[in-house]
C-alpha cells in the first residue's frame, strides 16, 4: 500500500461524501446574511465617501492632498505600492506552490487568486488619482498620435504601466481558467435564473470529459510557468521607481529582492485577514483547517526574517558606505521627525511575527487574525517610511520639509480598502471561494490511500 503524502490527513480530515464539498462551498454564494449585508454597507459607505472626496480633489486641485515641497509623492503612491504588494501572494500560492506540488494550497488558492485580481485593480486606481488631471490619463499610454508625443521609455513609471497590465492580464486569465470546472458545478446546482445563465456562459460548455481535464491541466501548468516570473519581475519594477533615482535611501540594489519578499510577506497576511472570517462565518473549518494556517504562518515567519534582514542591511550599508547623505538619511529615519513610523514598521514586520515560532500560535486562529492585521499596518508604514523620509530629506538641507497626510488623502486611503473589500464580498456571493474540484480531488486521493485503495 502506498502511504498517503505528508499532511494529507490534515488536508482531508474528515473525509465525507464528495457532495459535501459542493454543498458547503456553494452555500457561501446563497442568501444574504446580516453579517454580509452589514459588511457590504460599511464598504459601500467608505467607497462613496472616497468618491465624493475625489470629486472634490478633481474640482479643487491636488493642493488639497497635502503635497508641499519637497514631498510630491504621498499617500497615493504609498498605497499604490502597498496594493501591488498585496497581489503577489495570490500568484505565489496559485502558481509557484502549484509547480512545487504543495497540495495544501488547494483550500486557499481561489481566495488568494481573487485577492490578487482585486488588489491589482485597486492599485491601478492610484496612478489616476495621483495625476490630478484625470482626463489626461492617456498621456501615460504609449500610442501613435497626431502630435508626435511619446512617453519617456526610460522612466520606471512607464515600466509600471507595462508590468501591471501584464500582471493583471495573467492574473485574470489564471483566475478564470481555474474557475471553469467549479462554474460547471455551480451551473448544474443553480436554479433557473440569472445565476444559471451566468454560470452556463462562463463555464464554456464544461462537461468534465477526460479531454477537457487534460487540456485544463496543461493550461494551468503553462499559466503557472508564465505567472511565476511575474512575482519577481513586477514588484522589482515597482522598486525601480525608487532605486533608479539618486536620492539618499532609495538608490540601492537591495530594493528589488527587498520589495519582492515584503510583497509576499504582506500578501500572505492579507490572505489570512480574508480567509479567517470566511471560514468562521460560513463554517468551513473542515475544509480550511489549522494545517493550512500553520503552513501560511511558516511562510510569514520566513519572509519576516528576510524583511528584517533587508532592514538591517540598509542601515549597515549606509554606515559602511561612509556616504554622509546616506548615513544622515537612515539616522533620521530612526530618530528624526518620522521615527514613530519607522518603529511601528519594525515592530509590526519583524518583532510581532516572531510569535509564530510556536505551534500554538501558528494554529491559534484569533491570534493569527490579529497578527495579520498588524502586519498589513506594518507593510503600509514600510512604504510610508521609504517614500516620505527620502523625499523630505534630500541633499540640500534648505529644501527639507515635513509631510503630513491630509484628510483628503486619508479619506481616499479608506476608500481603497472599502473598494477592495466590496469587490471581495461581492465575489463571495457569485463564485465559489474555494476550489471545489481541487479540494475534492485531494480528499479522494488521501481517502483512497488511507484505505489501501490506491489505483
Amino acid at each position: 500500500m502506498t502511504p498517503p503524502p505528508p499532511g494529507a490527513e490534515a488536508l482531508a480530515l474528515p473525509v465525507p461524501k464528495d457532495s459535501i464539498y459542493n454543498r458547503d462551498i456553494m452555500a457561501v454564494t446563497k442568501g444574504f446574511s446580516l453579517k454580509w449585508l452589514a459588511l457590504v454597507l460599511l464598504a459601500l459607505g467608505g467607497l462613496l465617501q472616497a468618491v465624493g472626496v475625489f470629486a472634490y480633489q478633481t474640482y479643487t486641485g491636488l493642493g488639497v492632498a497635502g503635497y508641499q515641497a519637497p514631498v510630491f509623492w504621498g499617500v497615493y503612491i504609498i498605497t499604490f505600492v502597498f496594493w501591488i504588494g498585496i497581489g503577489h501572494a495570490g500568484t505565489l500560492i496559485s502558481a509557484i506552490l502549484f509547480l512545487f506540488r504543495a497540495k495544501w494550497r488547494n483550500a486557499i488558492n481561489r481566495g488568494a487568486e481573487a485577492m490578487t485580481v482585486f488588489a491589482v485593480l485597486t492599485a491601478a486606481l492610484f496612478p489616476l488619482i495621483h495625476i490630478g488631471r484625470l482626463w489626461k490619463f492617456y498621456f501615460m499610454i504609449p500610442y501613435p498620435n497626431q502630435r508626435g508625443l511619446w512617453v519617456n521609455f526610460k522612466s520606471p513609471l512607464l515600466w509600471d504601466l507595462f508590468a501591471i497590465n501584464t500582471y493583471l492580464t495573467i492574473s485574470v486569465v489564471f483566475f478564470f481558467v481555474g474557475l471553469i470546472p467549479d462554474l460547471a458545478i455551480a451551473r448544474d446546482r443553480a436554479p433557473n435564473g440569472i445565476k444559471k445563465l451566468l454560470y452556463t456562459v462562463l463555464s464554456l460548455g464544461w462537461q468534465g470529459t477526460g479531454r477537457q481535464w487534460k487540456a485544463h491541466s496543461r493550461t494551468v501548468l503553462h499559466l503557472s510557468g508564465l505567472a511565476t516570473p511575474l512575482v519577481l519581475s513586477v514588484h522589482s519594477v515597482v522598486s525601480w521607481d525608487f532605486a533608479m533615482s539618486v536620492l539618499p535611501g532609495w538608490h540601492a540594489t537591495i530594493f528589488a529582492p527587498y520589495f519582492v519578499a515584503g510583497a509576499i510577506f504582506g500578501g500572505f497576511a492579507m490572505v489570512l485577514t480574508l480567509m479567517i472570517p470566511v471560514r468562521r462565518i460560513w463554517g468551513l473549518e473542515h475544509i480550511i483547517t489549522d494545517y493550512h494556517f500553520e503552513n501560511m504562518s511558516r511562510f510569514i515567519l520566513f519572509t519576516s526574517w528576510i524583511v528584517g534582514y533587508a532592514y538591517t542591511m540598509e542601515y549597515f550599508i549606509a554606515w559602511y558606505s561612509g556616504v554622509e547623505w546616506e548615513q544622515t538619511s537612515f539616522f533620521l529615519r530612526a530618530f528624526g521627525p518620522y521615527w514613530l513610523s519607522t518603529w511601528i514598521m519594525i515592530f509590526c514586520n519583524v518583532v510581532a511575527p516572531q510569535v509564530l515560532w510556536f505551534k500554538s500560535c501558528r494554529t491559534n486562529v484569533h491570534l493569527l487574525f490579529v497578527l495579520s492585521v498588524i502586519i498589513n499596518i506594518g507593510m503600509w508604514f514600510e512604504r510610508y517610511v521609504i517614500i516620505i523620509t527620502s523625499l523630505s530629506r534630500d541633499f540640500v538641507p534648505a529644501a527639507w520639509g515635513i509631510y503630513i497626510p491630509s484628510p483628503v488623502e486619508l479619506s481616499i486611503l479608506v476608500g481603497s480598502f472599502s473598494f477592495f473589500s466590496l469587490l471581495f464580498l461581492l465575489f463571495l456571493k457569485v463564485f465559489p471561494v474555494i476550489a471545489i474540484t481541487e479540494v475534492k480531488e485531494l480528499a479522494i486521493h488521501a481517502r483512497d490511500h488511507a484505505h489501501g485503495g490506491a489505483h
